[in-house]
């Protein structure tokens, strides 16, 4: 997650063993040779990484970034050539573009095509249009997340970001896409927006908004939350499910004027030294009991319709956070790559709220 996603730098003692650096590459191999991941931060059980191990003989080398945008110009210098990637939607589209991704060989991934479900195919298009780049890895939404006992009525909508009695107790997305998706859908428009007008617009309610905010917040809005230092704050939903399992008195919703579904997806670098071991690693990543696995260590949300099946608690199976009934939703939207002159224009507005 995503920029929705941005993880704080978090390595397990199990993890640090197998931590890449771009300054060594001279890592001693397994039997069958390695694999390079570069993942978010927490977002993977360390085990699945000796899983895989104790059963292919193939070393993982294991590296993390905390957003797309450190991610990408990185894999786009090819100073570390990585196998395995796991970015976002939008960026997945971006990589395309500049040719950064290999085309995967789906013989060796049958996991994908037989347990990954047909409406997380469906929405990838929007970023892989014929899926020959990507398998969808995590799920989710941004919502809002609100304190029952700090807040009176029930929440529906953006606009109760802008509610003056919420003053000092509301959290924002410190993230340029995140923060500008809020005040496009409050006004009415698509997140993925380019006209100057409706970004100005977008932008000018962000400034009104911005003395009523505590504060604009990452992964810091989980632990605000949990510890009832806030009211309200924009999350993503995997983390949502955490608060609450913390918070019983947290509760999140999708706001009625639409929003954010994001997909962050595994895919192969053009230039991936080991692409067969990278593609088996996707394929085990893919299998049910360690999608589980994975579900149950990050909380975010899996496309895996076989390991959904397996997961024994009925209140997380079938809970309305975690697997939405989105046919239920309107207005939802997958970032999409805009374009590097969008991406300044996003960036100096954003710079405009922030400096007020």
């Amino acid at each position: 997650m995503k920029s929705r996603m941005n993880k704080i730098f978090f390595l397990s003692i199990c993890m640090v063993l197998f931590l890449f650096s771009a300054g060594c590459g001279n890592s001693a191999e397994g039997k069958n040779g390695e694999v390079i991941v570069y993942n978010w931060g927490e977002y993977l059980d360390p085990e699945v990484i000796s899983l895989f191990e104790a059963e292919t003989g193939i070393q993982v080398i294991y590296d993390e970034f905390e957003t797309n945008e450190i991610m990408f110009p990185k894999v786009e210098a090819g100073a570390t050539q990585y196998d395995v990637i796991c970015p976002s939607d939008y960026m997945i589209q971006k990589m395309m573009e500049h040719g950064l991704l290999a085309e995967l060989n789906f013989d060796n991934i049958p996991n994908a095509k037989a347990n990954i479900g047909a409406q997380y195919w469906d929405r990838s298009k929007e970023f892989d249009p014929e899926n020959k780049y990507s398998v969808p890895y995590c799920w989710g939404t941004v919502g809002i997340l609100y304190n029952k006992t700090m807040v009176s009525e029930p929440i529906d909508s953006w606009s109760v970001l802008w509610d003056e009695q919420y003053q000092d107790n509301i959290l924002m997305q410190d993230s340029v896409r995140d923060a500008f998706m809020v005040g496009l859908k409050l006004n009415g428009y698509s997140m993925n927006s380019t006209d100057a007008g409706e970004l100005e617009k977008a932008k000018n309610s962000l400034i009104l908004q911005k003395p009523l905010v505590q504060a604009y917040v990452v992964d810091q809005v989980r632990d605000k939350m949990i510890g009832n230092e806030a009211a309200i704050g924009v999350i993503y939903s995997g983390e949502a499910i955490y608060t609450q399992r913390e918070n019983p008195d947290l509760e999140y919703v999708i706001p009625k004027e639409g929003t954010n579904v994001w997909i962050d997806s595994w895919v192969i670098a053009k230039n991936a030294p080991n692409k067969e071991n990278g593609e088996k690693f996707i394929d085990f990543m893919c299998r049910p009991d360690i999608a589980l696995m994975n579900f149950e260590y990050i909380t975010y949300s899996t496309p895996n319709d076989a390991a959904r099946e397996l997961i024994e608690d009925d209140d997380i199976r079938n809970s309305s956070i975690a697997f939405p009934d989105l046919n239920q939703y309107q207005n939802l939207e997958t970032y999409r790559y805009l374009g590097e002159e969008a991406d300044q224009m996003y960036n100096s507005l954003w710079k405009e709220v922030k400096s007020e």
